[in-house]
Order: structure tokens, then C-alpha cells, then sequence
């Protein structure tokens, strides 16, 4: 009968692979088996000058309790003369996977704890891993990759992207894993990734058609209970990857991302605007110094001095209207707007007064 199921199965999703949007495993995740954090402290060793200064003391610490664990002990007067600026602190954090195994590997992030400059061609030296339960799962060692640099000589500096984090692909290696018994389980709850109660609702409705039995029940909108039915007992894997080949129709919010730090602006292409007219100014203020020198004359008893000469300058750029009838999309919008000269900076505030006033069909995100 299981067999039977599996090739009715199978004929569905090619028959309906048109038919649907949006897979039920991209819109939700099994409870209980999720990712799992992990932290831990380490040495960062071999860097050219950049790392902690003699003022960050748990560094110091960290590197005398490392040589005895190596038979070598240090008098109070050496440790008072040690020099660490080839040595950072840092944390080291990564995800572990669900049902990953011992001998896998993950990648990790080394993060600097001190004032160490760079992690330019460091390496990380054995450091566990350790779970919100305190005991260690993986632990990590490598060369840490930056991706950038930090220079400089005689005053000038040269920085490219953040020099004091970096990772270290495949850095760690799994020592325990988490135990998740899915073929035990009697039912389980389906999380949706974005909560909705038409989501959720849809969701079981599908499942409930494919097997045609009540097997599922949407719990509230971020959740659907799946009860496995007496032939799958013992067999929910099998269940679960059935149920995340079915596909569903998709109804997406109309939504607006806005990101400051980067002036990026993303827009869904199904977002409308309310009619309304935008008038969009431009204000630049500059502050220019310009340093002079006095110098008085040659029998007079005035000292030589440097001046500070500051001119400060405003412009106000002019503002052109553009007005938008209803049912206008964003698309025309933004189209307007590059025409008229305005940089995403500008968008930025332009989107948030048309939410204001309500003009604006669609949620704002900042980021």
C-alpha cells in the first residue's frame, strides 16, 4: 500500500508541477530540528603587528595558561615583558546543523575581542565549541580568512572591508551531535517560515487532499500539526519528505525593504501607491577649513601663528512635483524619481513620508 501511495505520488507532482508556486518544504521547518548555536574563545596566533596591545590583559592571561598547558611557565617578570601584537583574542561562534554527525565539518567566524588591528593571515588555534548546555560539540582550528586588508605608513591608512572578523570554511569539526528520533514521533508540527493564517490553512488543506484523510490541522497561522497515520508509523521520514514535495499557492505580502547603512532600496514589483504628489528637495551644508599663518612684523612683539580660516556654504536644490494617479506602481514611481535626479537616499525618505501618509500599499521594513 506504502509503495502504491508513493508512485501515485510521484505521478501528481508531474502532473501539477505547473499547477502550484511554492513547495511546502520552502515554507516551513519541522519543529525541533533547527540549527544549533555555538560559542567559544580562542587565540588568533601569527599575525604581522596587528594583534592586542599589552593593555588588554585577558589576552595575556589566555596565552600564559596556553604555554602551561605545554610545560612552559613564565616568571612574573617575563610576563611583564611579554609583547602580544602577533597575538588577538577573539570569539568564535558557528551553526550546527540538524543531524550533523561526528567527523563533519562546519564553517565558523572568528570575531576580535581586544583592539588587535587585523586578522590578516592568522590562525586560530584549537578552540571548542560549546552549546547554551556548556558542553562542547566542535571544535575549531585554521588559517582565518578576512577577505581585506588594513595598511598604512607614514599617516596615510588604506582599509578594505572588516579586518578584525573573519571566517574559516569547514574550520570545525562535530565532536558530539544532537539526537533528533523523527521515526519515533507519533506527529509532529509544521512551522511556518512566515506566519499566515491563509498559509496555514492552505497548507493542510493539501495535505489533507494528497493522503485524503484528516491528518492535518492547522494549529494557529504560524503552525500545522501532521498526526502520522498507522502506515507511516515507525517511517515519518519518509511522511516528512512526501509532505515537502507538495506544492501550494503562494499569496506574498507587498513589501517595501529599506537598508540606511548601505542606501539600498528593494521593492516587490506588486506594490501600488494611493494618488498623491511628491515634492523632494535637496539641502547641502559644507563646512570648508582653510589654515593660514599670521605673521607680524619683523620689530613688532607678535608671535608667528597658524589660523584657522572656516567658510561654511548652503544650497538648497530645487523641488519638482510629481503627481501619481491611482492604482500607479512603485515601478513608475521609482522611473519618476530617477528622471527627477533622486539617489536612493532620497527614496529612503520619500518612501517613509508616503507611508505616513498612507499612500504607500505595502509594509515597510527598515534594516
Amino acid at each position: 500500500m506504502k509503495r502504491v501511495l508513493t508512485v501515485l505520488f510521484i505521478l501528481l507532482i508531474a502532473l501539477n508541477s505547473n499547477a502550484f508556486e511554492v513547495k511546502i518544504r520552502d515554507l516551513t521547518s519541522v519543529v525541533g530540528v533547527r540549527y544549533n548555536q555555538l560559542v567559544g574563545y580562542g587565540l588568533v596566533v601569527g599575525l604581522a603587528g596587528t594583534g592586542d596591545g599589552t593593555s588588554v590583559y585577558f589576552t595575556i592571561n589566555s596565552i600564559v595558561n596556553a604555554l602551561k598547558r605545554f610545560g612552559v611557565t613564565l616568571s612574573k617578570t617575563d610576563i611583564q615583558s611579554l609583547q602580544m601584537k602577533n597575538i588577538a583574542a577573539v570569539m568564535v561562534t558557528a551553526n550546527l546543523p540538524p543531524f550533523a554527525k561526528q567527523g563533519d565539518r562546519i564553517d565558523v567566524t572568528v570575531s576580535s575581542i581586544g583592539d588587535a588591528k587585523s586578522l590578516q593571515g592568522g590562525t586560530l588555534i584549537m578552540t571548542p565549541l560549546r552549546g547554551p548546555d556548556g558542553k562542547v560539540y566542535a571544535v575549531a582550528q585554521g588559517p582565518v580568512s578576512i577577505g581585506g586588508y588594513n595598511a598604512g605608513a607614514g599617516g596615510n591608512k588604506v582599509r578594505k572591508n572588516h579586518p578584525t572578523v573573519g571566517r574559516i570554511p569547514n574550520g570545525a569539526i562535530v565532536e558530539r551531535q544532537v539526537n533528533v528520533d523523527i521515526n519515533s514521533k507519533s506527529s509532529f508540527i509544521l512551522a511556518l517560515k512566515t506566519p499566515s493564517f491563509t498559509m496555514a490553512t492552505r497548507i493542510a488543506k493539501t495535505i489533507n487532499g494528497f493522503y485524503r484523510k484528516q491528518i492535518a490541522f492547522p494549529l494557529d497561522g504560524g503552525s500545522v500539526k501532521v498526526v502520522v497515520p498507522p502506515l507511516y508509523r515507525g517511517d515519518v521520514v519518509e511522511l516528512i519528505s512526501q509532505i515537502n514535495q507538495l506544492s501550494v499557492n503562494r499569496t506574498t505580502v507587498p513589501r517595501v525593504v529599506l537598508d540606511e547603512k548601505t542606501g539600498t532600496v528593494v521593492v516587490g514589483g506588486d506594490v501600488t501607491i494611493e494618488p498623491v504628489s511628491i515634492s523632494h528637495g535637496d539641502l547641502t551644508i559644507t563646512i570648508t577649513s582653510k589654515k593660514s599663518v599670521s605673521q607680524p612684523n619683523p620689530f613688532a612683539a607678535g608671535q608667528t601663528k597658524t589660523i584657522t580660516n572656516k567658510k561654511v556654504s548652503v544650497k538648497e536644490g530645487k523641488g519638482k512635483f510629481l503627481s501619481f494617479p491611482k492604482g500607479a506602481t512603485v515601478s513608475e514611481l521609482v522611473q519618476a524619481l530617477n528622471k527627477a535626479g533622486a539617489t536612493p537616499r532620497d527614496m529612503m525618505a520619500i518612501f517613509q513620508a508616503l507611508k505616513a501618509a498612507g499612500a504607500l500599499n505595502a509594509d515597510l521594513e527598515m534594516m
